[in-house]
């Protein structure tokens, strides 16, 4: 007898040694949630847990040819997009989700623990919104961000939230979580709050405890587990909620391997259930 597969995702994004995020970060993600990764490497790291010193960027032709053995092979669930290094890589990678519109696809193109966080050439941010962004079912992306993103359409400078993420829901993408969006109370009691927005306006807005940290990977974390609650069949909103949900208890369960930051720990469940 034929053993069930897990639901499969394909994951485009960096290959961190550490596993903090990127690629090896969302298999395991993935794994606590039941289902299985495919990975497509944009770049290979040298970092460890305080820095990443150097990275050897994938060229777009080898991206494709990896992806499109995997996809002629096998059925895909969910397909996550994230920290890309150049246009090239950009137009590949939407070309690839073209053909998979059915296919639940979440959009995190940001790695904060990059030199510029993927956000400091102008070209690479406006291919992101032209060509990937009308395609995603979940564009995850921090308040700054989004507002570097928005740049790339009028002049910097001005709160304009809101205005930002409607102009990007008017391109086709279904829902924009923006992370980090206010910080209310002080001290243990503070917060950190998070806004859903669909193509209507704000959706929800959800408030998480500040953990001390510092962290490596959160944000990467809760776009995997996204992307895994989605292929497992969950609606949006609700995919989001529960992805969020067990970010925090990751962050709260966060892992020193080094000398550096904090990583969450993607197996907490299991910790604190074994005996």
């Amino acid at each position: 007898m034929q053993n069930q597969t897990p639901p499969l995702i394909i994951s485009f994004g960096l290959a961190d040694p550490v596993g903090a995020f990127g690629t090896y970060a969302d298999f395991a993600v993935y794994a606590a949630h039941g289902c299985q990764g495919l990975a497509v490497s944009t770049a290979v790291l040298v970092a460890d847990t305080a820095r990443i010193e150097d990275q050897q960027e994938i060229e777009a032709d080898w991206l494709v040819d990896q992806a499109r053995v995997l996809l002629e092979d096998m059925p895909i669930a969910a397909i996550k997009v994230g920290a890309l290094i150049s246009i090239d890589q950009a137009s590949a990678i939407a070309e690839i989700c073209s053909d998979y519109p059915d296919v639940p696809m979440i959009l995190d193109p940001f790695a904060s623990s990059l030199p510029d966080s993927g956000l400091g050439d102008d070209d690479l941010l406006m291919a992101i919104r032209q060509i990937l962004v009308p395609q995603a079912t979940v564009l995850q992306l921090s308040q700054v961000e989004l507002a570097r993103m928005a740049e790339t359409w009028r002049d910097g400078g001005d709160d304009m939230q809101a205005q930002d993420v409607a102009e990007l829901t008017a391109m086709g993408c279904e829902y924009v979580l923006v992370n980090c969006t206010a910080i209310q109370g002080k001290g243990v009691d503070a917060t950190l709050c998070n806004t859903l927005y669909d193509g209507e306006g704000v959706v929800a807005t959800f408030n998480w405890p500040q953990l001390a940290g510092p962290f490596v990977g959160a944000g990467s974390t809760t776009s995997a587990a996204l992307a895994a609650l989605l292929a497992k069949g969950q609606e949006p909103e609700e995919a989001i909620l529960n992805a969020q949900q067990y970010t925090a208890g990751a962050l709260a369960h966060a892992q020193r391997f080094g000398m550096g930051k904090l990583v969450p720990n993607k197996f907490f469940r299991v910790s604190m259930t074994a005996p």
